[in-house]
């Protein structure tokens, strides 16, 4: 599964998920909107159509695509990226990275990644992810319930 990271750069490096998964080499970050494969899915909190189970195929062929900006800034950076065609949203999870604990739909894109690999079955990708930090094994155990809720559905489900 190709995972990517259209990267702003508008966060502390040190703190940055997404810089740490380019260097273990389990994502590719990109600096352009045009660097982004067309077809591929892209994260994004403001869609109403969520990541499910149909989305595997889709999800192998053309990666995922998450946007590692600033959340000051992110509906004007989604909205900016409207014209890829494949936009899908996460469940409503509450991440416990250090930056946002607590703070429901605000994830690190390690976590959005994480989540979306236990949508799709994709364990061991999932397994590598979570090998990054500490505290990432316990934003599974966190929502295990909620994303063995999501997992079980093969549509595609509006946010409610």
């Amino acid at each position: 599964m190709r995972l990517i990271i259209y990267h702003l750069g508008q966060d502390d490096p040190k703190k940055c998920t997404a810089r740490k998964m380019e260097r273990f080499g389990l994502a590719r970050l990109v600096k352009k909107p045009n660097a982004i494969p067309r077809r591929s899915i892209i994260l994004d909190p403001y869609t109403d159509v969520l990541l499910s189970k149909a989305d595997k195929d889709l999800s192998r062929r053309y990666g995922i695509t998450a946007v590692d900006c600033s959340w000051e800034e992110a509906e004007e950076v989604f909205s900016s990226l409207s014209r890829f065609p494949n936009h899908r949203s996460l469940p409503f999870l509450i991440p416990v990275n250090p930056v946002n604990f607590g703070k429901p739909r605000k994830l690190s894109t390690l976590e959005a990644f994480i989540a979306c690999m236990y949508i799709l079955e994709e364990e061991e990708m999932m397994e590598r992810l979570l090998r990054l930090y500490k505290w990432s094994h316990h934003f599974v155990e966190i929502i295990k319930e909620y994303l063995e809720m999501y997992r079980s559905s093969r549509k595609e489900r509006k946010k409610s």
